[in-house]
């Protein structure tokens, strides 16, 4: 639906109510808005904000969901890091539509989300504001897109939000994934993509809710749907356990599994080859017929006694490990880390630079959790991602009634909550000059004021800082200190691009295993990702292969199946394009602009053909 004005905006959604516009009046939209308007008795037209808790009601409609939203949140994180850069916000909200957990994109977008109050707090519930991905995936129990004028209420028409359902471990609805975004220059097919992403999270993390539920036994991993069916059994192979997709896929019930049902009528296999290894098995139904190959994994119990306590003590755990895994074969990094090790436990500031994408943050968290000092908080702040009215309250933390708007009871700042423990401060590059002087003072004096304290309060914080822009010549102009430039840098280490890395192939095969599990790269594809320069680094590599992966047809991630837009307009593209552009227009003329022979002659897909010819701006007959 294209964008309209208010007025014509509640005439299409009457009229969709009463079956005369020239929509499908069966769609999942107009059925909701046929709701909207007859069961929950809401008005298209009206305005205003949502309904939104205080801060002590969030924390008792969270109590509840504390261990489900501590198992997402690394999913949640990564879900955001990945879309950040599309304007999107990400949100975990319980069964009522009430968001519980927020992270919101850059600076420019955020403001809007502030405005519209879409964050913690704020319920969307589609009884009370009517269509939207939120509260209508919920009220349906399955995934959807609600792009811009498919809102019901008119005032949320420039938000296009993307919304799965997340399921627990016997199946029940316990939370939603969210992901929204404002801008109007992503088309609904990119939402789609990115629904697909967020589809992808929540499976992941309902597959750690049911894992960490039935940690104490067998989980056999079934084919299709994602490979996200599990199912779970005893030592004597009755059934305990059951994900919502594989009590669809095998017609189990509660009172089945209550009952403790015989693993035997739904799927066979050999329990006993299953048992000594990590390889697929094949899975048969109780008739004979083929399920496919599925995973058997051992309980908690027997995957730890399987290893020797005296091994354990003989191959003790290095701590800088996830270091090492993150330097890879790359010499630079390999002499960063060793520097890194180096230096040990003394409480030297690091500052990392590189540019958007390498991973800075994931670094961070490495040198965190290798120190003395990882029992305690990793706390971060991307300094670019909030405005600047709101950065000095959140660092530095504020009393009970210092500034209207306050919190009755106040709010620790992030440096006190840092203490004993890291601070990361990404994006430090961005930070008001103002702000940079108060930043200095704490470090200096080991101390933090407060806005409106009357004394400061003592802090140990060990401070990891990031930036890609060039600071030492920040500091030369005047925008930025040239005091705290060189407090922060007390150890600097450069995180290459990927372009740059000695071991970009295995970081691509590496990436692609944890992203794409289960698929394999065909050599077009391979050569696409080998060749490609990666403008946006580690982050749009993964969200490439994530992607790839959701759309890969029998487990093969084709050259088609590879979002990769032109070279991203670095020095070498140019020539690129223009050989690329050359060689399809030759094999176009060559076959009188038949785009199905021209493919097959470039040996391309004629979807990936279709692609560049729509990228590169060439002109068929066809």
């Amino acid at each position: 639906m294209a964008s309209l004005s208010a007025s014509n905006h509640v005439a299409r959604v009457l009229s969709v109510a009463n079956h005369v516009a020239d929509v499908d009046a069966s769609s999942r939209i107009a059925s909701s808005w046929r709701r909207c308007l007859i069961s929950h008795k809401l008005d298209p037209a009206r305005q205003g904000p949502p309904q939104t808790l205080t801060e002590a009601e969030v924390r008792h409609v969270a109590e509840p969901m504390e261990q489900l939203i501590r198992l997402a949140t690394p999913e949640l994180e990564d879900l955001a890091r990945v879309l950040r850069d599309a304007g999107y916000c990400v949100n975990l909200a319980d069964p009522s539509a009430t968001m519980l957990w927020s992270r919101l994109p850059g600076a420019a977008d955020t403001e809007i989300f502030m405005r519209w109050k879409v964050y913690t707090g704020s319920n969307f519930s589609e009884a009370f504001e009517g269509t939207n991905g939120l509260g209508t995936a919920l009220a349906e129990q399955k995934p959807i897109l609600v792009h811009r004028d498919e809102h019901f209420r008119a005032q949320w028409s420039m938000f296009s939000c993307a919304v799965t359902p997340l399921f627990d471990e016997a199946g029940r609805l316990s939370a939603a994934v969210n992901i929204t975004s404002c801008r109007d220059d992503l088309s609904r097919t990119a939402h789609q993509l990115a629904l697909a992403v967020a589809i992808e999270a929540t499976r992941r993390i309902e597959a750690a809710i049911f894992r960490g539920h039935f940690r104490n036994a067998w989980i056999a991993t079934l084919p299709g749907d994602g490979g996200s069916g599990l199912l779970a059994y005893d030592d004597d192979r009755r059934i305990v356990g059951a994900c919502r997709s594989a009590r669809a896929l095998l017609g189990l019930t509660d009172g089945m599994i209550a009952s403790g049902i015989d693993l035997s009528r739904y799927i066979r296999f050999d329990h006993q080859a299953a048992r000594g290894t990590d390889d697929p098995v094949e899975l048969r139904r109780a008739d004979g017929s083929s399920l496919g190959q599925g995973q058997i994994v051992p309980p908690l119990r027997a995957r730890s006694s399987a290893r020797p306590i005296a091994s354990r003590r003989e191959t003790p755990v290095d701590r800088f490990d996830a270091l090492h895994r993150l330097a890879g074969r790359d010499p630079g990094l390999i002499r960063s880390v060793k520097r890194l090790r180096s230096i040990g436990d003394h409480n030297l500031p690091v500052l990392l630079h590189g540019e958007t994408g390498v991973g800075k943050d994931v670094f961070a968290r490495a040198i965190h959790a290798a120190s003395n000092r990882a029992r305690n908080n990793y706390v971060a702040l991307n300094c670019a991602a909030m405005p600047e009215s709101l950065i000095d309250a959140e660092l530095f933390g504020y009393e009970a009634g210092a500034f209207t708007g306050a919190r009755r009871d106040g709010s620790k700042g992030l440096i006190v909550q840092a203490d004993g423990g890291t601070l990361f401060l990404d994006e430090i590059g961005d930070m008001p000059i103002a702000l940079q002087t108060r930043l200095l003072r704490v470090l200096e004096n080991r101390e933090v004021w407060p806005l409106g304290a009357l004394k400061p309060m003592p802090v140990d914080i060990r401070l990891i800082s990031a930036t890609h822009r060039d600071l030492g010549r920040m500091a030369e102009e005047g925008a930025f200190r040239a005091d705290l430039y060189f407090r922060l840098r007390g150890l600097e280490v450069r995180l290459p691009a990927l372009r740059e890395r000695a071991d970009r192939d295995d970081v691509i095969r590496q990436i692609a295993s944890e992203e794409a599990p289960g698929c394999r790269l065909s050599q077009e594809a391979w050569s696409l990702l080998s060749a490609y320069p990666y403008p946006g680094n580690m982050r749009q590599l993964r969200h490439l292969l994530r992607l790839a992966g959701c759309t890969a047809e029998d487990g093969v991630i084709t050259d088609a199946d590879l979002d990769l837009p032109p070279f991203g307009g670095r020095a070498a593209a140019p020539d690129l394009a223009a050989a690329e552009r050359a060689t399809i227009v030759e094999a176009l003329r060559k076959h009188d602009g038949r785009v199905t022979e021209a493919a097959r002659a470039l040996k391309l897909s004629r979807a990936t053909l279709y692609r560049k010819i729509k990228q590169l701006k060439i002109v068929t007959t066809q």
